[in-house]
């Protein structure tokens, strides 16, 4: 379980091919306090730690992990969004991230809003009904709140309002127009959208 709050932004050192992908990623978090075994949400995927050194973890990534979740995240050099497992007592400053991504947006535009930047997320028609304005999302990680969303023949588009702060301590002051992202729903809209499904069963 996560929240959404990134604690560090990691670095993709190495790749090496074998039943699955081994992806090592160095990062500034203390190792000697990370268990083997513990989950670090990378970008947005819950992953689980198989290998560590001093300033390095190593996560397998498997066949069906790497078909859901945006093409080209697992690239030598690529710097990617880190958040350690929720512990009780920690605060929840973010939402409810289960580190499940549920599919793969679009980055359609990037404009400047004041000091901040205005993004706007293209979905896919099956994602469309659990966007809502003022409601949560998680994008390659990140808790975010939807300022607005519109449907067009082009598809599903919601607007974001990255301020200069979380632009400098994540990787979405990178984002671009045609940039693949990692989507993972609310999981209270995701709960409500199934029991309207049961609903109009009966």
């Amino acid at each position: 379980m996560f929240t959404g709050i990134v604690s560090d932004i990691g670095t993709i050192e190495s790749l090496d091919q074998r039943g699955d992908l081994r992806v090592k990623i160095s990062c500034g978090y203390d190792m000697a306090g990370i268990d083997m075994g513990a989950s670090i949400a990378c970008s947005g995927i819950c992953l689980t730690v198989v290998d560590k050194g001093p300033d390095w973890f190593a996560v397998d990534v498997s066949g069906e992990t790497l078909s859901c979740t945006a093409p080209g995240q697992f690239t030598a050099g690529r710097r990617i969004n880190l958040e350690r497992a929720l512990k009780v007592g920690d605060e929840l400053g973010g939402h409810i991230v289960t580190g499940h991504v549920d599919g793969v947006g679009e980055v359609v535009t990037c404009r400047p809003a004041g000091d901040s930047s205005e993004t706007v997320i293209r979905v896919s028609k099956d994602l469309a009904p659990y966007v809502a304005a003022k409601g949560s999302i998680t994008v390659d990680g990140v808790s975010l709140t939807v300022n607005a969303v519109a449907d067009k023949e082009t598809g599903t588009e919601f607007t974001l309002n990255i301020i200069p702060h979380t632009a400098q301590v994540t990787t979405l002051g990178e984002f671009e127009a045609g940039r693949p992202v990692n989507l993972e729903i609310d999981i209270l809209a995701r709960y409500l959208a199934r029991m309207e499904q049961v609903r109009s069963l009966n």
